[in-house]
């Protein structure tokens, strides 16, 4: 079926709120791997299946990468950002943009934002990916993710 959408992985939030895992939004490394189009993302994936490197994201056949430009398992997210307001929590970073301005990368569809940190309930868990509309290149560029103004992602209470 392929990408159609961006979301918050079921098992992320379960996680967070029955404490399996001690994820701390507001310290913790967070990372935006790359993905062709040949994976479906699941909202409802294990937390296994969510991590980065297993199962469709395995970084053979399925990540795109540029080696020092946009390395093998993603690039951190800076400023990032975790609150509350106005009913609406917002978990948000500073645009991600390749290390350097010479990269070349084709058929990227959507990205893994996934915990760098954390080791428990799996190394690497995906927090939410997300669809970036139809295939995205650059050659011998800047790629830049554009998070949207409302975030990485939002929770309306």
């Amino acid at each position: 079926m392929a990408w159609s959408n961006s979301k918050i992985f079921m098992a992320f939030i379960e996680d967070v709120f029955e404490n399996t895992t001690a994820m701390d939004l507001n310290s913790d490394t967070f990372k935006a791997a790359l993905y062709d189009n040949d994976i479906t993302p699941s909202q409802t994936a294990a937390s296994a299946s969510t991590a980065f490197n297993a199962g469709q994201w395995a970084t053979a056949g399925n990540e795109v990468a540029d080696g020092a430009e946009w390395a093998t398992g993603g690039v951190a997210l800076s400023s990032v950002t975790s609150g509350f307001s106005s009913n609406v929590y917002t978990f948000d970073a500073a645009d991600t943009v390749s290390t350097g301005s010479s990269a070349t990368l084709a058929n990227v569809y959507g990205c893994l934002v996934y915990d760098d940190t954390i080791t428990t309930p799996v190394a690497d868990q995906g927090v939410c990916y997300n669809y970036f509309g139809g295939a995205n290149s650059v050659t011998d560029g800047t790629f830049t993710i554009a998070w949207s103004a409302s975030g990485i992602f939002a929770i309306t209470a």
